[in-house]
């Protein structure tokens, strides 16, 4: 009998060995069998997530970020414990004893699951199980990856100390609103550093990794408080905080930023606008779009903030007159249904959600509530509503006629409501009286009619300001970098400088007489604007008063190919056709690419390039892109002799001759103090180009001091006149308006003078020399070069092999090119003379002032 009892026990025995064994042989097999090919954990040890690249500017202050994952790398030394110990709590509390995985609360998970028949399943992945998942596996919900994860995990545990894996985990982890790690989610959620948050605002991260997308502070707030007391309970009963601080964290509310609570970190930062967008619509060309978006790069932009600052509001202020000179209300196309103005909640609910522009200071997003008899009722965004509420009055709306569904133009408008309708979100500003008191509000809209401004240094090619139209978050097309448009008479300059280095001077004569050239399209006769002829003519006139004929002789002089050269030396084209008409400016090209090459006229002839970032960092501060690469020996010195200063050293390349830069630049003078440019008003020195296409479809001006070189172009985005209007005339002002406050910020100073050269009087009318003690309007100093041979009058003439015909009806010497022209309002408001509208023979597409 007891052998019978100890044989079966023995059976029994054998049979629970046999099966433990052959258990733990299959699970060895199953475990051996998903090892291979697994990925590699040891790449972890080099890990280097996607981060924010943040845009700064001169004075160290964030303008911008960009990422795809919006992370913030926090090492684990600078994350507090408070932070850890909320996760571990929430995520696995016995992360600093288990070796990758938690066998109990895997058997925990799977008794659970049995006992509710499925119903139940929780996880038990730990920390470092997840880490495994987010690196190197799927976020499959299998057996197999599970298996995966118990394998990696176990080695990763080998490999790294906790600490690492937790910084590992605390940095790649998503925690909803497009925010990755602890530290971009704590800026998120409460716009504080991981240093600055309380037990509460600890726990609410940690409840966030169970449900990110679900879990919305607002729209599930119960849910989020829930897990939130839950992450607290645990962080008590695991000892990480006492008693009176559970109390006390489980009272108070949850409070976000997504609840108003706090402000977002995105209102402290500026607005984007057209010079952030740009640089990264550059670098990620540069670095590509991956590198830029998730490299964690620190970019120093070269933008001066106060100046960006002018450029936006003289360019908007230019463009607004304009539009509003025409008369014609198109507000802004968007309206919101009656049935959500009942209460104020609800219309401005929906008001903040209607896409109009709010990037314009001064500007109010509203909408009208009421319309009377002859004002209309409004509520405005980030107003406050008062007991009277707010109005446009009959008086603001008189100037204006609405466009129609049908396109046509209505009456013109008496009261607000020939204007506005119930319903209509409009765009408001607030004027104010003399005294600074409120006086009404009054309705503004986006005008049709675009524009970019510009401007750079001279001697480094650092951007300064770049406005690419009136308001960033109505269109991000920026016409600066990206509008090709015709630059009309202000490229007329690079013949010119053509011209100084083949030969010609300042007081070298043109035939300024009618031209005609047989084309493949027909017979092509270029006119002056003025319609006009003015027989022979220094060269200094031609450009003063933007002379089209004299160019065209010019150009056929020197040959197209010269010319062509030197568009394409000075980077205004890549390759430039070789067709007289060009001369005039007929071949498109970029602002951005006009200016640069205005710059090298300013300094002398050197080459700069263009760019709007100083230096790029990668995320360990290692310099990857600096741009100034001239040489200062002395500027690591730490002190100098007194009254001296660093000598820097430029190894850039000459485009141009240093005489003929400042030939051209005396001769630009001209046009400022005398010629199509003479609006402009400035303390120090300034020369410059107007230039305005065929019907006006494109006007520009560019212009510059010493230091500092700014232009700019206006015109309808699908090109089509602008009436008589004129680079000068629209430009003009807006440049004036500009470099009144750049001057008083950087100065300027007289155009140096490079030696090698010589000064003599000349007969600004005649091209004759005068004697060294002459005086008058007609007299100009001209400077030459040493050593060449000088010819004066009518023997320096040119006519580029076009005849002049006899009996023209030419006009005396002194005559510009506002002799019988009409009198038209400018953008600003003044009365100009401007040239009758030369006819089609003009040019079709080219300058013609």
């Amino acid at each position: 009998m007891l052998r019978f009892i100890g044989s079966f026990f023995g059976a029994i025995f054998t049979a629970l060995t046999l099966g433990l064994l052959a258990l733990a042989l299959t699970i060895g097999a199953v475990f051996w069998m998903y090892s291979r090919d697994l990925p590699s954990h040891e790449s972890l040890a080099q890990y280097t997530p996607p981060t924010i690249s943040r845009i700064y500017s001169g004075e160290g202050r964030i303008i911008d970020e960009f990422a795809q994952e919006r992370r913030i790398f926090a090492p684990i030394e600078e994350i507090p414990d408070l932070v850890k110990n909320a996760f571990i709590s929430a995520e696995d509390k016995n992360f600093y004893t288990h070796h990758g995985y938690d066998a109990r609360g895997i058997a925990a998970a799977a008794f659970e699951a049995i006992r509710t028949r499925g119903k139940t399943v929780r996880g038990a992945s730990t920390i470092t199980q997840q880490v495994m998942k987010n690196f190197l596996l799927s976020g499959d919900r299998t057996g197999e990856r599970k298996i995966k994860e118990i394998i990696l995990a176990t080695r990763i545990e080998e490999t790294l100390s906790k600490e690492r894996i937790l910084e590992l985990y605390l940095n790649e982890i998503f925690l909803g609103q497009n925010s990755y790690g602890v530290a971009a989610a704590a800026q998120t959620y409460f716009n504080k550093t991981l240093a600055q948050l309380t037990p509460a605002e600890a726990a609410t991260l940690a409840a966030m990794p169970q449900a990110p997308s679900q879990y919305h502070p607002v729209r599930a707030k119960e849910r989020v408080t829930e897990r939130r007391n839950y992450v607290l309970r645990e962080m008590f009963e695991n000892g990480y905080i006492d008693e009176p601080t559970l109390v006390a964290s489980l009272n108070e509310p949850l409070r976000s930023v997504q609840n108003g609570d706090y402000p977002a970190f995105r209102e402290a930062l500026p607005p984007r606008d057209y010079f952030t967008d740009e640089i990264r619509r550059q670098l990620s060309s540069e670095f590509g779009e991956q590198e830029f978006f998730g490299g964690g790069l620190t970019i120093r932009a070269t933008i001066d903030r106060e100046l960006q600052t002018e450029a936006a509001a003289a360019l908007r202020d230019g463009l607004e007159k304009f539009d509003r000179s025409q008369g014609v209300w198109r507000g802004t196309r968007q309206t919101i249904p009656a049935e959500k103005l009942g209460t104020e909640k609800d219309w401005r609910a929906a008001l903040a959600a209607t896409p109009v522009p709010r990037d314009v200071p001064g500007w109010h997003p509203a909408v009208v509530l009421e319309v009377g008899e002859s004002a209309a009722r409004i509520g405005i965004e980030g107003v406050e509503e008062d007991e009277d509420g707010h109005f446009i009055p009959a008086e603001d709306v008189t100037w204006a006629r609405k466009r129609q569904a049908d396109g046509k133009l209505g009456r013109k408008a008496k009261v607000a409501g020939d204007l506005v309708s119930k319903g209509d979100v409009v765009l408001v500003r607030e004027v104010k009286a003399e005294d600074g008191s409120f006086r009404r509000w009054s309705l503004r809209q986006v005008p049709e009619v675009q524009g970019a401004f510009m401007a750079m240094d001279v001697n480094s090619g650092r951007v300064l300001a770049m406005q690419g139209g009136f308001s960033y978050q109505y269109s991000v097309f920026n016409r600066a970098t990206q509008a090709t448009r015709q630059p009309g008479s202000s490229f007329k300059p690079f013949v010119y400088a053509a011209a100084l280095d083949s030969g010609f001077t300042p007081a070298t004569i043109v035939i300024d007489a009618p031209i005609e050239v047989q084309t493949a399209q027909g017979l092509w006769t270029p006119k002056n604007a003025s319609g006009k002829f003015y027989g022979p003519t220094p060269l200094r006139t031609g450009i003063e008063q933007s002379r089209n004929l004299m160019t065209v002789r010019i150009a056929q002089e020197i040959g197209m190919e010269t010319v062509s050269a030197y568009a394409e030396k000075f980077g205004v084209y890549d390759r430039m056709g070789q067709f007289l008409a060009n001369a005039l400016g007929s071949e498109e090209t970029t602002l951005f690419k006009m200016v640069a090459a205005y710059a090298m006229f300013a300094n002398g002839g050197e080459r700069v390039q263009p760019t709007l970032v100083d230096r790029v960092q990668d995320r360990f501060g290692r310099t990857v892109y600096r741009h100034d690469q001239r040489n200062c020996e002395e500027c690591a010195q730490p002190l100098l002799p007194e009254g001296r200063s660093p000598h820097i050293t430029s190894q850039r390349e000459r485009v141009m001759d240093a005489i003929t830069a400042y030939q051209l630049t005396s001769m630009m003078q001209g046009v400022i103090q005398r010629g199509t440019g003479k609006g402009i008003n400035l303390p120090v020195p300034v020369a410059g180009k107007t230039g305005t296409t065929n019907d006006a479809k494109d006007v520009w001006f560019i212009g510059y001091t010493s230091n500092m070189v700014a232009g700019c172009y206006i015109g309808h985005d699908q090109p089509r006149s602008m009436g008589t209007v004129s680079g000068g005339g629209f430009c003009g002002p807006v440049f004036q308006s500009f470099m009144s406050k750049a001057v008083k910020k950087y100065g300027g100073s007289e155009f140096r003078v490079p030696p090698g050269g010589y000064f003599i009087k000349i007969d600004r009318f005649t091209g004759a020399r005068l004697a060294d003690d002459a005086s008058g309007p007609n007299v100009v100093a001209e400077y030459f070069r040493e050593g060449s041979d000088t010819v004066f009058g009518m023997g320096a003439m040119v006519d580029g092999g076009f005849a002049m015909g006899s009996n023209l009806p030419l006009f005396a010497y002194g005559e510009d090119e506002s002799a019988g022209g009409s009198t038209v309002t400018t953008a600003t408001g003044e009365r100009k003379v401007i040239p009758k509208k030369a006819d089609f023979g003009t040019l079709s597409s080219g300058g013609l002032y």
